[in-house]
């Protein structure tokens, strides 16, 4: 409709104006003449249809170069159509596959998208889409295609490719691949949150303890944890780690990480204890006894107990009677009497291991305290005495499995 207002006005104008014109010098007497002249050529005619011409030339004039411009620009309107044609098409596709792959329908989504990429305004969106729904269906080649298309496609783009090429690595439980595109990553942008987060995660999946330690200052410094959670990852790694060395059997490469260990950490929970067990494992409890009963005295915990009392000390007496002093404090404490029972056996005092195990037994029947006393009583010659023991012992780890077994049914 516009159009045709645009066409038909200037005509419309064009007979308005001739018609008052021509009104106009009507009411002349002479209504005036035009004579033009060109060398010896020369053309007369009445000042209204000069005028007339005029009007109709120029509405002719200006209409043909309308045309003319029109078309110069048609084939430039033409191209931007099919552009806007196209990329209405991709938004569609994009639409579509994202859709499809809410839906799980992987291959359908991964045509679509890759169809019309090549006309989007978010190519990338396009390829990193595909290639999570490759990654759903299995086909880490197309996968890592896409990945490389979407780099190609959109440079300046390598964290956003980088990350989500290490995101489905994890998924994927390729985590050795993950691992070498997060170092490139962190050598582009060490701080960067998502990558810190990111290769934590791939650190602990390969068991890499000694560099999540070394990664833990990075992630407190960049705010990618919370305070509670670095406490409790620091505390993680450092277990790992006592626990890697205790495998390894080196007492010193134990004390060395030991020392490292913040004291915060040291008091968490549970650590002391992996500290004191290595050591004893690899035949240097002598080095901790003094230390562990020094914790003993101010922290009282029964797995620590137990680790004392599996200390081979250089002086078994002091250590006997160390624990002997404890009693007046926990005297109905089923651990220490079993403690005590095992280190009298040791500086040879079999009525006192048969005493502190008697009642050990008596507050609370354990399959070691029953043990124990067996042996006690069969290196003094009473095997009645001590195969009851044994029977006793067997039975309560029978009812001990007994009941696991129906705990976990």
């Amino acid at each position: 409709m516009k159009k045709l207002l645009y066409l038909l006005g200037p005509l419309l104008l064009a007979i308005i104006v001739v018609f008052l014109l021509n009104k106009w010098l009507g009411g002349f007497e002479t209504p005036g003449y035009v004579l033009i002249g060109i060398g010896e050529w020369s053309m007369e005619t009445s000042l209204v249809v000069f005028a007339i011409s005029l009007v109709i030339g120029f509405y002719i004039c200006y209409n043909f170069f309308r045309v003319m411009g029109w078309l110069v620009k048609m084939p430039k309107q033409l191209k931007n159509r099919g552009k806007r044609i196209k990329f209405n098409r991709s938004q569609e596709a994009l639409i579509a596959g994202l859709v499809d792959s809410a839906e799980g329908n992987f291959e359908k989504a991964e045509k679509a998208l890759i169809k019309h990429a090549s006309h989007s305004g978010a190519p990338l969106l396009h390829y990193l889409t595909a290639a999570r729904a490759a990654q759903s269906r299995g086909a880490f080649e197309k996968r890592d295609e896409y990945l490389k298309i979407a780099s190609d496609k959109a440079p300046g783009s390598d964290l956003a490719v980088g990350l989500t090429h290490a995101e489905l690595s994890l998924s994927g439980n390729q985590f050795d691949q993950a691992l070498q595109t997060l170092t490139k990553l962190h050598s582009i942008d060490p701080s960067h949150a998502s990558v810190l987060r990111l290769l934590h995660q791939t650190y602990q999946n390969l068991g890499d303890w000694e560099n999540i330690r070394k990664l833990i200052p990075t992630l407190n410094k960049n705010k990618v944890m919370m305070e509670a959670e670095i406490k409790l990852l620091e505390a993680e790694a450092f277990s790992n780690l006592l626990k890697q060395a205790a495998e390894r059997g080196n007492a010193q490469e134990i004390q060395t990480l030991w020392a490292d260990i913040p004291s915060y950490i040291k008091r968490m929970h549970g650590l002391s204890a992996i500290y004191f067990a290595a050591m004893i494992n690899a035949g240097a409890s002598a080095k901790v006894e003094e230390e562990l009963t020094k914790l003993l005295s101010v922290n009282w915990d029964e797995t620590l107990l137990v680790l004392f009392g599996s200390v081979q000390s250089e002086d078994s007496a002091k250590q006997f009677a160390v624990a002997e002093k404890w009693l007046s404090l926990h005297s109905k404490d089923v651990v220490l009497l079993n403690v005590l029972g095992k280190l009298s056996i040791k500086v040879g005092e079999p009525q006192k291991a048969e005493d502190y195990l008697s009642q050990s037994i008596q507050i609370e029947p354990t399959v070691q305290a029953y043990q124990l006393l067996g042996d006690v009583l069969f290196a003094q010659n009473e095997k009645d005495k001590a195969c009851e023991c044994y029977k006793y012992g067997l039975e309560l780890a029978s009812s001990e499995i007994v009941s696991q077994i129906d705990a976990v049914s």
